[in-house]
């Protein structure tokens, strides 16, 4: 499952003396129940536990280690069956540690979903420290009509510790499929030391970014209308604003875009974005929750 660094990534010089860690996992709908039917990891990650959630599962990863070091590499490839209903998620932030120049770390994650399979990755924030670098590279694979979503936040450092985007490096993309065909690509490129994120238009006097996302069945015209009326109906807490945009993109996706001042305000509004595109998902009542936003 290993491979070479590419040519340009961060965490080229580093990654390359050092092998990725890996964790495979797969999901199956037996019975009418979906059940963890395979697994594969090496340290330092690992899937901690698996959970039944009605006719879903769920399971958290954990990794063992304090965080991403310079030279680390996780690749983490998920499948899910026909019919499959998943909630992947992690036991904490996804940290990355300080680095020299012209090192970093690496997370790739690949996603392959069969037809009618519902996904949904919902990782806890991002988080780089003081001269941080981290690629982070996510694909996913659809067959027609399965449903893939996904909530994410990033935060600009220990912001208790004074660290606002003081991280070298953070080089976020995202590749979507639709039945062989491309219909989705992302790259958020942010580096702080060379960019004016305080400028209008960009990040302004915001610090905290979060993105909700759903792809394939699902993402239409209707669900973009509930959720502009869902969260504009949210009320904002003095000192705690959050600004959101919701759109449709070129095909079978919708996107909700949260900037705040704290991780758990953009959770909030990523945990009512999450709400209620579920609701269109499943023709019986959706599968509880593995851990709530």
């Amino acid at each position: 499952m290993s491979r070479p660094a590419a040519a340009g990534d961060p965490a080229a010089p580093a990654a390359a003396e050092r092998a990725a860690s890996v964790l495979q996992a797969r999901f199956e709908q037996q019975g009418g129940l979906t059940r963890l039917a395979s697994r594969y990891h090496t340290s330092p990650i690992k899937i901690a536990k698996a959970f039944p959630l009605g006719f879903g599962s769920g399971v958290l990863v954990m990794d063992v280690s304090p965080g991403m070091l310079d030279g680390d590499r996780y690749e983490l490839d998920w499948s899910l069956g026909a019919g499959a209903s998943a909630q992947i998620s992690n036991q904490s932030f996804l940290k990355a540690h300080r680095c020299p120049e012209g090192g970093g770390a690496s997370l790739r994650q690949r996603f392959a979903l069969e037809e009618g399979a519902v996904c949904e990755h919902l990782p806890e924030p991002v988080m780089l420290y003081e001269d941080a670098s981290l690629l982070a590279d996510t694909e996913v694979r659809l067959a027609p009509g399965a449903s893939w979503m996904q909530a994410e936040v990033l935060c600009p450092g220990r912001t208790l510790r004074g660290e606002v985007f003081r991280y070298r490096r953070l080089d976020n993309r995202l590749t979507v499929y639709e039945d062989g065909e491309l219909i989705f690509r992302q790259r958020q490129l942010i580096e702080p030391g060379m960019q004016l994120l305080a400028a209008p238009g960009s990040w302004h006097r915001f610090t905290h970014w979060g993105t909700f996302c759903l792809f394939g069945r699902g993402a239409d015209a209707d669900l973009e209308r509930r959720l502009r009326d869902t969260l504009g109906r949210l009320p904002q807490l003095p000192g705690r604003e959050v600004r959101i945009g919701v759109s449709r993109t070129w095909r079978s996706g919708l996107v909700v875009q949260a900037a705040g001042h704290a991780a758990w305000t953009v959770q909030r509004v990523l945990g009512e974005a999450r709400l209620e595109a579920r609701r269109g998902l499943w023709t019986a009542a959706p599968p509880p929750f593995i851990k709530p936003m």
